[in-house]
């Protein structure tokens, strides 16, 4: 399993913004497609996120259907390129339209659409509001084709699903970057598909959909499976080392110096003075870092 990671944290030496998507081996039939780490453009169809999938003997489970249904297109090419076995099953990790706007593209090729219960009724409740903000980035003309399709099959808490001898456990131990993240644990493996539940490379993002307090327990409980590999939603697959740095620890110092800011009577139109300069490494620092303090600050004056 060492040489798929090497390989994979070698794949970091090419460009991180080009728009193409990236196979990257992550062990014997088990595959990371990895996006660019800019926002959604006309040319990456909105697969600006890390998806992946499992060769079994009976078929081929995905694990996020991408941000279009051309967009899904383009990662069944990617599948394609290394294996012919249908997708069977669609697991979508969280509420982002790159978790699940693809999902037609594979449920009309007989695929079955697994997601947690959370993360359905988010999908139902922000469809309007993801789909004006896609088409305003990626344009109509690449929307074209892109049609709701809802799971097939919901799950409140966990559900293990076991496809060609491979067993997947599905979790959702609570809201992270949106209410029904979930994450895949091969536990055979030692390999976890977080979806945006962990962040690498790029900064996350704390949104409207978003918490920051219940993310870091939804955190614990995926790291304490041990993963001996993590593929993220955003980023290469990384080490739990390297996962906990550049999203957990985050959003501990994150919630904290906004607290002592917030305790030292700190006013919102001064939230850049919390200083998170440490993650300046992170790709969309100077987008996200005043947004996401921003954020916790409203987060914590309710807490």
């Amino acid at each position: 399993m060492k040489k798929y990671l090497v390989l994979s944290l070698c794949m970091m030496a090419f460009s991180l913004n080009a728009d193409e998507l990236k196979l990257v081996a992550v062990a014997d039939k088990v595959w990371a497609i990895v996006g660019p780490l800019t926002n959604r453009t006309p040319e990456n169809l909105g697969n600006n996120a890390t998806f992946g999938f499992v060769e079994t003997k009976d078929g081929v489970v995905l694990i996020d259907s991408g941000g279009t249904y051309l967009g899904a297109k383009k990662i069944h090419e990617k599948i394609q390129s290394v294996t012919q076995k249908p997708v069977k099953y669609v697991i979508n990790t969280g509420g982002q339209d790159h978790r699940w706007f693809g999902n037609s593209y594979f449920s009309d090729l007989g695929a079955t659409i697994i997601s947690s219960k959370a993360a359905r009724e988010d999908h139902e409740r922000r469809l309007s509001d993801q789909i004006g903000r896609l088409t305003a980035l990626i344009g109509d003309e690449k929307f074209v084709g892109t049609q709701e399709k809802y799971a097939d099959e919901q799950f409140e808490q966990q559900k293990e699903l076991i496809v060609g001898g491979e067993i997947f456990n599905i979790i959702h131990a609570g809201q992270a970057h949106t209410p029904g993240d979930a994450y895949v644990l091969l536990k055979n493996r030692s390999i976890v598909f977080s979806g945006d539940i962990v962040y690498v490379e790029r900064m996350l993002g704390v949104g409207d959909q978003s918490n920051s307090k219940s993310w870091l327990k939804v955190f614990e409980s995926m790291a304490s499976s041990k993963p001996k590999i993590v593929v993220p939603g955003h980023g290469h697959p990384v080490s739990l080392d390297v996962a906990e740095k550049d999203t957990y620890n985050y959003l501990v110092d994150l919630r904290e110096k906004v607290g002592r800011f917030l305790d030292d009577g700190g006013d919102a139109s001064d939230i850049s003075q919390v200083d998170m300069s440490a993650y300046s490494y992170l790709f969309n620092y100077d987008t996200l870092s005043g947004r996401n303090a921003l954020k916790v600050f409203t987060e914590l004056e309710w807490e």
